[in-house]
């Protein structure tokens, strides 16, 4: 099967957002650009890490071109396009500073059940490589995206005050409590 890659070059719209109750949600990322709209999966732990990489990357770089134009566009609240149509799972993510263009590459690899950790995701045949969403985003419209997901990322369950794990609505095993309910 050939590999798909999907790419917006740059997108109009990057946005995370969520479907389903906190504790059973699932994240997507969609990009759109006209008509054109890719929706992928991903866990929330992956959003996480995006997002402080993300945030590392703009600090890095206000901090090297103070007249660079962050932080201007107003913020997307709208939620999720419909139909959501999930591509694919994602797994390896890239992101890079493209500076020739001042844009930021975010690159969403595909994972398949199958899929090891250890596993390399690039292949030597680029026709058997996991499918690939490949975004450019400018500064702006990159740190528009990391408010949003920080937001959607805090509006889960709250953290127990004891061990900072989700607190279940049906109670929480406390790892701190030596096993108690809370």
């Amino acid at each position: 099967m050939a590999r798909l890659v999907i790419t917006y070059d740059p997108a109009e719209r990057f946005i995370v957002g969520t479907v389903g109750e906190p504790g059973e949600r699932s994240f997507f990322i969609q990009a759109r650009e006209g008509k054109r709209l890719t929706s992928v999966l991903i866990e929330k732990a992956q959003v996480v890490a995006i997002v402080e990489r993300l945030d590392l990357l703009l600090r890095e770089l206000k901090r090297i071109d103070p007249n660079l134009e962050i932080g201007t566009s107003s913020r997307d609240d709208e939620p999720l396009e419909q139909p959501i149509v999930e591509e694919f799972r994602v797994g390896l993510i890239t992101l890079s500073w493209m500076s020739d263009r001042e844009l930021v590459s975010i690159e969403l690899h595909a994972t398949s059940e199958g899929d090891e950790v250890e596993e390399a995701p690039f292949s030597e045949d680029p026709e058997n490589a996991p499918d690939m969403l490949h975004v450019l985003l400018t500064a702006d419209q990159t740190q528009s995206f990391v408010k949003r997901a920080m937001t959607v990322v805090g509006a889960g369950r709250p953290p127990c005050p004891f061990c900072g794990l989700p607190l279940d609505p049906r109670g929480h095993v406390c790892p701190r409590a030596n096993g108690y309910r809370r």
